[in-house]
């Protein structure tokens, strides 16, 4: 999707360029598993399960439709579609230190997880996320109890 090649392309400004083959919306069989914002989509954001949570895979806005509230209304969209759907939570893997990462969605009610608070699920998907090679800055866990 151009949207997430393009959201992708703003790491570059802070030296982050994704591995190939890290493209994950195109990989997605399940449409239910996607909020789409716009049409045609200005961003999205991917979701699943992880211990019993919904996890946020991954948020991306094209840079064309940035800094106009896109993310944080999927991100609220998302919130309350989990809650909608029993989840006590939303949980995420994000860049600690980029702006529009770590600090933004701790703007929005999300606090860095302690390992050992992670489930068996979400220590799986760090490491994961390791051998793809995604951890090329600082990266956290983060949650938000709803």
């Amino acid at each position: 999707m151009a949207v997430e090649v393009a959201a992708d392309g703003v790491f570059s400004q802070v030296g982050i360029v994704f591995p190939a083959g890290t493209t994950m919306i195109e990989e997605v069989g399940d449409p239910s598993r996607v909020l789409v914002a716009g049409d045609p989509p200005a961003g999205f954001a991917l979701f699943g399960w992880v211990d019993g949570n919904v996890h946020l895979d991954q948020l991306a806005v094209h840079p064309d439709h940035g800094r106009r509230g896109v993310g944080g209304r999927l991100v609220e969209a998302l919130c309350a579609h989990a809650a909608a759907v029993g989840a006590r939570a939303v949980t995420l893997t994000t860049f600690r230190d980029v702006p529009w990462n770590g600090p933004w969605y701790a703007r929005r009610g999300f606090t860095v997880l302690d390992p050992a608070e992670w489930g068996p699920e979400l220590a799986a998907l760090v490491d994961h996320e390791r051998e793809l090679g995604i951890e090329l800055a600082p990266r956290v866990v983060m949650r938000r109890l709803l």
